[in-house]
């Protein structure tokens, strides 16, 4: 298996100007490789096979980045090439904006060319670059590839993806037998209820920074764009979401770990987030909710050690259901906030709906 660590990076002057160049190069690449793909095959009908190489002598400012970051842009455009012809709906590759694309590029470990050691990240072309490396990397691992990018606020940060045998967690799949189960209902306020007592709120860090986030975004619609003024407004914005996106992940990273290292599995609702946050004027507060990227970190860290997680169908009537006689009931409105049944079962109607998920997750596991 893969995984990547990510660590924040600091790199001097001369090393800025190199990174900058090289997002610059990886991005026009891409666009001139994009555009002659698209007019050979409308002149011709067949596919172009372009490579970097075919574009040195026309830009020579290209042999002074790191090769390997042009050969991925190639394989990014091949990827996303094969993803539109597996299924339309993904959109046909588009040409990527200077002020909007993100910046960054993917280099890859050859003849020991990238080295992390005493504090220090070696890259090609780059150098050593002074890297916070906030935690260890277990013995065994093998360094792949590094991803090097730049957020708005104008911090740099290296991804290191690494190769593990994770023979060991393969041999524990599919034990599953009368373990502890979590059952999740995701629930508008508060990301989650759970069928255990394991109250958790999740607090909402977008609502919460919005007073001072419109204040800032007023004063950055204020200053002529292009300014100096401009510039550094708009990284006082960029640092405002990158404080909400930090606080939000660490706090569901937290969370998931938890419940890893807690139950043996978990059940969950296949819900479909994005055609939600599309529905009811929902959009802020479920993308703020997070229910979604919560759901992606618990997955994998069970994969991590061996466990399951079960996804029920989004259509199984689990708020229906009572979860103590089974019985279910033909209408329940949205704004009935407590369950009742005629067995006297009174509960919270995302408590139920928790209980259910779980039971149903027992049964699929056992079947």
């Amino acid at each position: 298996m893969n995984r990547a660590y990510k660590f924040r990076i600091y790199p001097n002057k001369e090393q800025e100007n190199l990174l900058s160049r090289t997002f610059g190069c990886c991005r026009l690449l891409y666009n001139v490789m994009l555009s002659d793909k698209k007019k050979a095959y409308q002149e011709t009908g067949k596919m172009l096979k372009n490579t970097p190489a075919m574009y040195k002598k026309e830009y020579p400012f290209l042999k002074e980045v790191d090769s390997l970051a042009l050969a991925n842009v190639q394989l990014h455009l091949e990827q996303a090439y094969r993803n539109f012809f597996r299924n339309p709906s993904t959109g046909f590759p588009k040409f990527k904006s200077k002020h909007k694309s993100q910046n960054s590029y993917t280099t890859n470990v050859v003849n020991g060319n990238i080295v992390l050691e005493d504090g220090k990240l070696k890259l090609p072309k780059l150098g050593r670059v002074r890297i916070k490396q906030h935690r260890e990397i277990p013995e065994g691992y093998r360094l792949k590839s590094v991803t090097v990018s730049r957020e708005p606020s104008g911090k740099y940060y290296a991804s290191l993806l690494y190769e593990y045998d994770c023979g060991e967690n393969q041999a524990m799949e599919g034990t599953y037998e009368g373990g502890s189960i979590l059952g999740i209902d995701y629930a508008m306020h508060g990301m989650a209820v759970f069928s255990d007592e394991m109250e958790e709120t999740n607090p909402g860090y977008l609502r919460q920074a919005e007073g001072k986030l419109a204040r800032e975004q007023r004063r950055l619609s204020h200053c002529q764009k292009g300014s100096s003024n401009y510039r550094k407004q708009k990284k006082k914005v960029a640092l405002c979401h990158e404080k909400v996106k930090n606080q939000r992940k660490d706090y569901i990273h937290k969370l998931s770990r938890r419940i890893a290292d807690s139950y043996d599995a978990v059940g969950v609702e296949d819900l479909d987030m994005k055609a939600m946050s599309r529905c009811l004027h929902f959009g802020k507060s479920v993308m703020d909710n997070s229910y979604g990227m919560f759901r992606d970190i618990l997955t994998y860290k069970l994969e991590e050690q061996g466990k399951k997680l079960v996804k029920v169908a989004r259509f199984y009537p689990s708020s229906k259901r009572c979860s103590r006689c089974g019985k279910v009931k033909k209408e329940l409105k949205l704004s009935e906030r407590i369950y009742r049944c005629e067995c006297g079962n009174v509960m919270d109607r995302d408590k139920n709906a928790a209980v259910n998920i779980r039971e149903e997750a027992r049964r699929m596991l056992t079947a």
